[in-house]
């Protein structure tokens, strides 16, 4: 019984060192190793006694400000002095020209997979427009009001802007 328990601890000792070869990346080690020093810092020193959000508060009042839709701005663009000049009153805040209504990417099946690639990868995906926004661009979008008029029109600006909720002195 031994000697069949011995043979059988060889037998899978062998088989596991059958020359299998390693599929995991320097950057999966490094990951791990990461991983473990991370759970080893949160176990050793923890985390923030964060009691009252107060920042997570402040950004919630923000995001529900920016969301009325009678909200007036006055927009501003500043010289390379740092001085204003008010460019129009204005509806909310500038949205910056690189942002995107619809994901910038989607994921595809790999077509290509291989062991160690992944069975998705992605790519680039167009607005609804049909055309694909730059990762950055420095441009804003400003929905201005019209002088004299009871209307509003989206003004494209490229210099920096200051857009405040109440008129800038």
């Amino acid at each position: 019984m031994y000697k069949s328990l011995a043979i059988l601890s060889v037998a899978a000792l062998l088989t596991a060192c059958s020359g299998e070869i390693e599929t995991r990346t320097s950057d999966d080690v490094a990951n791990q190793q990461q991983e473990r020093i991370a759970k080893q810092s949160v176990q050793a020193v923890g985390l923030p006694a964060i009691v009252n959000f107060q920042e997570k508060r402040i950004l919630k009042d923000i995001l529900e400000l920016r969301d009325r839709p009678d909200l007036v701005t006055y927009t501003y663009i500043t010289d390379l002095s740092g001085n204003l000049h008010k460019l129009c009153n204005s509806i909310g805040y500038g949205v910056p020209y690189a942002t995107q209504y619809t994901s910038p990417q989607k994921l595809v099946p790999n077509n290509g997979y291989q062991s160690g690639a992944y069975a998705e990868i992605p790519v680039p995906q167009a607005d609804p427009n049909g055309l694909f926004s730059p990762a950055s661009a420095d441009g804003t979008w400003v929905l201005c009001s019209v002088p004299g008029k009871a209307e509003t029109k989206p003004v494209y600006v490229e210099p920096r802007i200051v857009v405040a909720p109440f008129p800038l002195p």
